[in-house]
């Protein structure tokens, strides 16, 4: 028994050194407790390898595609004459109220305004002379259109005051426009720079300097206005034909003819269109046109990708310049389609029209030009 005791405290004292020395916990089993279990440990199995992946196919770029453009065109608007101004007064949109549907949402319209707006007296010796209030410029304004040539023998009917009477007029309801051996780049809402120049019976030379001048100003699509012809007639001249395709070669779009007053059959020249005359519009030098026969050209233009810029289509509205069939209401209104007058004014654009030219009974002198 007193072996034991001696043996217990022995161990006691031999674990106490052992702490004193070696700054360790005394073990559980030498204090007379369990051991603490040791704690469990786990390894992870390795993740099974995995396919790369695939990369996603980059999203395709958007080719831009080609750009149309509208454009309407129509002939001589003289707002001139005692009935005319009788008839229409101060309803500036009269004129155009038989159309005027034609004009909505189009990119681009134009006609040939013959007559000056102006107070001026003319002093000229003409056979006539086409005048009409500056106020008249809104008739452009409710018609729809947004661009006239000047370029014709009557704008400078009251001389140059009368023309920059005329060109304030125009400027003061915002219609554009070019004047005599003068050129515009007019850009639409949607881009297109349409360039026109106009020229009254000039020469080839004028007509090649006119599209020069429009390519360097950056136009996309150029028009050359041309007021050319024989009156009456219903064929164009070798110095019409001679200047159109002068035209076309350096470098013009389209050729809009005018001053014959009548149709003339159209050309397609180089991949180009000619339209020779337009004839008439809303016409207030003749209180009962011989020929009434008219047309609306509806013009479609293509800008594509690289700048290229052509005629994508046209289509032709045959109209009469007056409601009233005998007489003149100064109010184009459109054929019905396929009638006899429908057929007439569409033969005289391709050709086929046989009908003798109108017998003009005065001679124009040069300074008429």
């Amino acid at each position: 028994m007193i072996r034991e005791v001696l043996s217990r405290l022995a161990a006691v004292l031999c674990a106490a050194a052992l702490f004193f020395l070696c700054g360790s916990v005394i073990p559980a089993s030498l204090a007379g407790e369990e051991p603490a279990p040791e704690p469990e440990t786990s390894v992870s199995e390795p993740a099974e390898p995995t396919e790369p992946a695939e990369p996603a196919d980059p999203e395709p770029e958007e080719t831009a595609g080609p750009e149309y453009f509208s454009l309407v065109m129509v002939g001589d608007c003289t707002l001139d004459g005692l009935e005319y101004q009788a008839v229409v007064g101060d309803d500036y949109a009269y004129p155009f109220s038989g159309t005027r549907s034609y004009f909505d949402g189009v990119d681009f319209t134009m006609a040939n305004l013959e007559c000056a707006l102006t107070t001026e007296v003319s002093t000229s010796s003409k056979n006539f002379v086409f005048r009409a209030p500056p106020a008249y410029a809104s008739i452009m304004v409710e018609g729809g259109i947004d661009f006239v040539t000047l370029g014709n023998n009557h704008v400078l009917d009251c001389g140059e005051q009368g023309y920059a009477d005329t060109k304030k007029a125009l400027d003061d309801v915002g219609v554009a426009y070019a004047g005599r051996d003068e050129w515009t780049v007019y850009t639409t809402e949607n881009g297109l720079k349409i360039g026109v120049y106009a020229l009254s019976f000039g020469t080839e030379a004028q007509i090649r300097a006119g599209i020069a001048a429009l390519q360097d100003a950056g136009a996309d699509f150029i028009i050359a206005a041309l007021h050319w012809g024989d009156e009456g007639s219903y064929h164009a001249n070798k110095t019409q034909t001679a200047q159109a395709h002068a035209a076309i070669d350096a470098g013009a779009d389209f050729v809009y003819g005018s001053h014959p007053h009548t149709l003339q059959p159209m050309e397609e020249y180089e991949g180009h269109y000619i339209f020779y005359s337009m004839g008439n519009w809303t016409f207030g030098g003749n209180t009962n046109p011989r020929d009434k026969d008219t047309i609306l050209l509806q013009m479609t233009v293509r800008r594509d990708p690289d700048g290229t810029v052509s005629v994508d289509g046209y289509e032709i509205v045959p109209c009469a310049c007056s409601g009233e069939a005998n007489g003149n209401d100064y109010c184009p209104v459109p054929y019905e389609k396929d009638s006899e007058a429908w057929k007439r004014t569409l033969s005289k654009l391709d050709g086929t029209f046989d009908g003798k030219d109108l017998n003009i009974s005065y001679q124009y002198t040069f300074s008429e030009y």
